[in-house]
């Protein structure tokens, strides 16, 4: 059964290989994690926990006129599972405990399981940045979902 839990620092060890193999190239490092989760009045990250196992993640930062989804992955082995939207659906009631309407989030362009997600979640393509992701120079897809 998996159980969703605030992301502390402890979990970031076992968040990085699953960083690693989702966004290969673009993935973000300890130091990007340190750094979100020392934001406290502004970030809300969670971990997706099987047992004791992270087997997802997501996070979400709070701006004064919407709410972001800073990142969301899923262990490769867990995908297909429903993980990835009870962290999205929970970021999405966290956003919506702080009173934000407005709801926005870039995905890989070539990131179809996500579009889908994003999609039966309600988010729409309100924008494209080319050459976005870093190194890899993929177009990120911006999506917003207003309730």
């Amino acid at each position: 059964m998996i159980e969703l839990a605030r992301m502390r620092w402890w979990h970031i060890d076992a968040v990085l290989p699953i960083e690693e193999r989702v966004f290969v190239d673009d993935r973000w490092t300890a130091r990007t994690y340190w750094s979100e989760l020392g934001q406290i009045g502004t970030r809300h990250y969670l971990v997706a926990l099987d047992g004791d196992e992270v087997v997802g993640y997501g996070g979400l930062c709070d701006y004064p006129d919407e709410a972001f989804v800073q990142t969301i992955a899923v262990s490769p082995a867990t995908q297909g599972r429903g993980v990835g939207g009870l962290l999205l659906q929970a970021l999405l009631d966290e956003a919506a405990r702080r009173r934000q309407r407005t709801v926005s989030l870039e995905v890989r362009a070539d990131n179809e399981p996500a579009k889908r997600l994003y999609a039966r979640f309600g988010f729409r393509q309100t924008a494209v940045r080319r050459g976005y992701y870093s190194p890899s120079g993929a177009d990120a897809l911006v999506l917003t979902r207003t309730g």
